[in-house]
């Protein structure tokens, strides 16, 4: 049997555009995408699909140029031992641009993905539409976004920048569960500089209008910002590791030599006297967690908020905490949409949820109501009332107006809440209280202390069962396993319907 021919059309589609663009590559810091499959896939599993292919254009001189694999490579292996699809675009084949046999190899992986209940990963590097195929290049990309649709909330889908990502081809990604970009390497946009230096006027750079740390710390596009391709491949494996395959499944447990029972002392002086004094709600949220380890999602962005992923007892957790140590914890715009995604993403994959607060409520300002605070905070309540996994809070300090509503409360079906002797659950701090209450009393400060010791307290909320137990601080470990551990085989569902209208 003859296999010269077979061999010859692989090694054509591994060297991609030639040694030439494999160097330029190289030299700008990056690797190419069978480099990159090779960091993500567990060795030797990797088991590529459609690396013949070739596009079907004729025009523009580009029946002279067929290169196997058409610029993206696509196919499933195992990461952690777990079956994972993924597809790399490569940079060296005609800038990575999608054509219609380029997009037809990702829908391809895309459908086996949902067939078989996996998770797929999108490494992106491409110059965006390949401009010698029109319209069927157009029609590629929609034929993508509407796998990424279906499979939104069915299987995990991770999208890398990892180098350009232009245009229409933003939109895929941007319907994924999460994305992480690569610093100086990689930029996302819709419209170029070159374009809004035309219809704009505006001067702005490609790092700026669209870099990693544009997307993560401005627009909240991006969930992660990594250092190299190397730490985002490394980042995407650790990310899979708290996640399910799909969502009729359990997110996997991982062994731990971490206590149950540990209990921190140091927790009991943790919450500051002062209720204006701030502190770092990560160092708690690491104080609890199995091996102090915690997965912060969107850290740059809307950092009055803190999300992520730790575990307790093995078990993966979807984190949602007020962050004291920044603009007070109050909830605005940015933190409403940024809790809301995460929680939705948690719920729709079977991963609990823990909510830490202290929350002074939303932040005033015209450019608050103006930007539609109403509707942006709406979401975070709508998507925790929504959720059906497991759901507990613990109130360490501020619970105060419509943010104790909203962030998690007994009313909105949390199973369990706990506080801290420390919590405050009022409809608003005692400063402003007394202003609406005695307005002009001479006593006021006597007023100020009077209805601090009435309400600023858990204990009232705890007499009509909105709270299920105060707890010491030192025990938080303990109580939240015991309670999830309670809560493992939950069963609740919401009306039956198409889907519901969140206020987007």
């Amino acid at each position: 049997m003859n296999t010269d021919e077979l061999e010859r059309r692989k090694q054509q589609s591994e060297l991609g555009g030639g040694q030439a663009r494999i160097d330029r590559q190289h030299n700008e810091g990056k690797l190419i995408a069978r480099e990159r499959i090779a960091l993500l896939f567990d060795p030797g599993s990797f088991q590529e699909l459609d690396q013949l292919v070739v596009h079907r254009s004729i025009d523009f001189g580009m029946d002279k140029q067929r290169i196997p694999g058409d610029g993206v490579v696509t196919g499933y292996g195992t990461v952690q031992g777990r079956l994972v699809y993924a597809f790399a675009q490569d940079f060296t084949v005609f800038g990575g641009s999608l054509s219609e046999t380029h997009a037809a190899k990702i829908v391809k992986i895309m459908d086996l993905a949902m067939k078989n209940g996996a998770p797929v990963i999108g490494l992106n590097d491409s110059g965006g539409a390949r401009i010698q195929e029109g319209v069927v290049s157009l029609g590629g990309y929609a034929d993508i976004f509407l796998r990424n649709t279906l499979a939104s909330g069915v299987v995990p889908q991770i999208s890398a920048i990892m180098g350009p990502c232009a245009g229409g081809a933003v939109y895929s990604p941007a319907i994924t569960d999460f994305i992480l970009m690569v610093k100086k390497t990689s930029y996302m946009f819709v419209t170029g500089p070159d374009v809004i230096r035309t219809v704009t006027h505006e001067e702005v750079t490609k790092e700026k209008l669209g870099g990693a740390e544009t997307h993560n710390q401005v627009s909240g596009v991006a969930h992660f910002a990594t250092e190299s391709d190397e730490d985002c491949i490394a980042l995407i494996r650790e990310l899979l590791s708290y996640l399910p395959s799909n969502n009729l499944e359990e997110p996997p447990r991982v062994a731990t030599s971490d206590d149950i029972n540990r209990v921190d002392d140091a927790l009991d002086s943790f919450i500051p006297e002062s209720p204006n004094q701030p502190y770092e709600i990560r160092d708690l949220i690491k104080t609890i967690a199995d091996e102090a380890h915690f997965l912060e999602v969107h850290q740059h962005f809307a950092r009055n908020i803190v999300v992520g992923f730790i575990r307790l007892n093995g078990q993966s957790i979807g984190v949602v905490a007020n962050q004291p140590a920044f603009l007070a914890g109050v909830l605005d715009i940015d933190a409403s949409r940024k809790g809301a995604r995460f929680v939705r993403f948690c719920d729709a994959f079977n991963i609990p949820l823990l909510v830490l607060e202290d929350v002074p409520g939303f932040l005033p300002g015209t450019g608050q109501e103006y930007g539609g605070i109403i509707v942006h905070g709406a979401k975070l309540l709508y998507s925790l009332a929504e959720a059906t996994v497991p759901k507990i809070t613990v109130i360490t300090r501020k619970a105060y107006g419509g943010a104790y509503c909203v962030m998690n409360s007994k009313h909105i079906r949390a199973d369990m809440n706990y506080a801290y002797p420390t919590a405050e659950i009022a409809v608003m701090g005692a400063e402003g209280a007394v202003n609406i209450l005695y307005r002009g009393a001479d006593n006021r400060e006597e007023k100020v202390a009077e209805y601090k010791d009435k309400f600023a307290n858990p204990y009232i909320a705890a007499e009509r069962g909105y709270i299920d137990e105060i707890i010491e601080p030192r025990f938080t470990r303990r109580k939240l396993i015991t309670a999830f551990a309670m809560l493992r085989n939950k069963r609740d569902k919401n009306p039956p319907k198409k889907h519901g209208n969140i206020p987007l």
